[in-house]
């Protein structure tokens, strides 16, 4: 999935931190003392992005549910990453059928490298991202009139949004469908791809992304705070949402032409969601990573944050198994973008998800030479 970064990331140019959660064995440090959200651990320092531990203790519950359907994706659908990683894949499902504890995992033949985290206390900064589903109609008609563009051939660089907004590709067989929301179809350049549901014909499709007009990207999240619109604490996809709902056609479109970049589209044959390493992706399963440190294909444990049903954390994490396998622009480092499905509700939570976990990366013992485990912060 080609995205220019993460829904947090690229709507708010924010990072956003969880609130900290309640135990005595972990409170906010010094390199974060001027943010009281920063949840951080105690009892290590980590010097770089990977660094190998003896073994992996974490009281969280686990679900490991997600990783067995994702695993058979990879090694179904690409023949060079099967043969890279079937066995650890094969271990780590035997470990979490038959254990499941971290404290064993040695005991199953794999070992573990902790990513560092910013701050090098093992905080991991988990954001989001998600396919969102929106209705069209492949003719204008009453309230569809906001069109989803193919890639146009541009002599020179494309149309600025505000360009194209006053009609620049019109009439030049590009358009794909006409939503009813201009936000919608915003919300979907930003995520880079997304679902379509044609109500006219009741054909649901995915429209991938097919390239951008070379403009340069301006958050509106950032737009609104500082006009003084939203406060930067209550940033979020929602807010955005409300702020729209609340003012008129004219004043969303000034909004939205203050970022000039425009991404365009195009239908694929299937309704696969797939990542930068060509596969499928599943909810809960598949992460966005640096690939630099987190080639696609590694196992991850991790303790994701959770959220209710209104995006807002709980203030619990659950252990999970993930797979890598995707990349975007703002995914560097001890950063990792979480696929949350699609639809509404994977739309809330990817926009409010800007907290941290404890993460490892998983391998069978005497792989670690083998591996860029050591790397700088």
């Amino acid at each position: 999935m080609l995205r220019k970064a993460t829904v947090a990331i690229i709507l708010f140019s924010l990072v956003g931190c969880s609130s900290p959660e309640s135990t005595t064995t972990e409170k906010p440090s010094l390199a974060t003392a001027g943010n009281p959200l920063a949840h951080q651990y105690l009892g290590q320092h980590f010097n770089h992005v990977l660094n190998k531990v003896s073994h992996v203790e974490s009281n969280k519950p686990h679900d490991y549910s997600t990783f067995s359907p994702q695993a058979k994706m990879v090694t179904s659908r690409s023949s060079s990453m099967a043969r890279k990683f079937e066995p650890l894949y094969n271990q780590v499902e035997n470990w979490a059928k038959h254990s499941g504890n971290p404290s064993t995992l040695a005991k199953y033949g794999i070992q573990a490298a902790q990513m560092g985290g910013a701050n090098g206390e093992g905080n991991v900064m988990f954001t989001g991202y998600y396919s969102p589903v929106i209705e069209l109609r492949h003719k204008p008609m009453g309230a569809y009139r906001y069109p989803i563009y193919a890639m146009p051939t541009c002599k020179g660089r494309c149309p600025s949004r505000e360009q194209i907004y006053d009609g620049a590709l019109a009439g030049k067989g590009l358009v794909l469908g006409y939503s009813k929301s201009m936000l919608d179809v915003f919300m979907m350049e930003v995520q880079g791809s997304g679902f379509v549901h044609f109500e006219d014909n009741n054909q649901l499709q995915y429209f991938g992304y097919a390239g951008k007009n070379g403009h340069r990207y301006v958050s509106i999240g950032r737009v609104l705070i500082d006009r003084g619109e939203v406060p930067k604490s209550k940033m979020s996809l929602q807010a955005i949402q409300n702020w729209v709902a609340n003012h008129s056609e004219s004043e969303v479109r000034e909004l939205l032409e203050q970022n000039p970049s425009f991404v365009f589209f195009s239908p694929r044959k299937t309704l696969d969601v797939k990542g930068s390493a060509g596969i499928p992706l599943l909810a809960n399963a598949a992460v966005a990573a640096d690939r630099k440190y987190i080639p696609m294909g590694s196992v991850l444990l991790a303790e994701v944050p959770q959220l209710d049903a209104k995006g807002n954390w709980t203030g619990k994490h659950v252990l999970r198994l993930l797979l890598a396998l995707d990349t975007g622009g703002a995914v560097k480092r001890n950063h990792l973008d979480l696929y949350h499905g699609k639809g509404k509700q994977a739309g809330t939570d990817a926009g409010h998800y800007k907290h941290f976990g404890r993460v490892w990366r998983l391998g069978l013992k005497g792989t670690a030479t083998q591996d860029p485990w050591l790397m700088p912060r």
